[in-house]
């Protein structure tokens, strides 16, 4: 099984078919490369990019315009989730409610009061870059990266 829960060394000694149990206030918020966005990987499959992260974003934090390679699966804890520009531009999602995202939308996703979610990726998303490159949420190359999670998506 390729799947990790990143900080969680205790899971190295368990067997494939056994439960990984995640303190998540045990682990660090990470900062990203964008402004007042921090996040917590709970699980990532490098070889699938699978990954289920909880995020935190700061009053005003913008994700700048990113397209979903894979369904995207978003559930609100505390805060409003917007979507600031895109085709669902000003679609709103608050504590306790749920948004799924089809493959291939494309959107810019802010906090204006600040939220916590937990985002279900079946791939990384691709962020469009203003010199034209596309990067995951790292900033690496998504083609070199990534592109092959798709075809894996796509073959089975």
């Amino acid at each position: 099984m390729a799947a990790i829960s990143p900080g969680n060394p205790q899971h190295e000694s368990l067997t494939e078919k056994a439960s990984r149990h995640v303190k998540t206030a045990d682990l660090p918020w990470e900062k990203t490369r964008f402004p007042g966005c921090e996040v917590k990987t709970l699980l990532v499959d490098p070889a699938t990019g699978l990954a289920t992260v909880l995020v935190k974003m700061a009053p005003g934090a913008e994700l700048p315009d990113h397209e979903h390679a894979m369904i995207e699966q978003t559930y609100v804890l505390e805060g409003v989730l917007v979507d600031k520009d895109g085709p669902d531009a000003g679609l709103s999602v608050g504590p306790g409610e749920y948004v799924w995202r089809p493959p291939g939308s494309r959107h810019a996703a802010w906090a204006p009061n600040g939220c916590v979610c937990i985002g279900m990726f079946q791939a990384p998303n691709k962020f469009y870059e203003k010199n034209g490159e596309v990067t995951d949420m790292m900033g690496r190359n998504w083609q070199l990266n990534w592109s092959h999670t798709v075809v894996i998506a796509v073959l089975e």
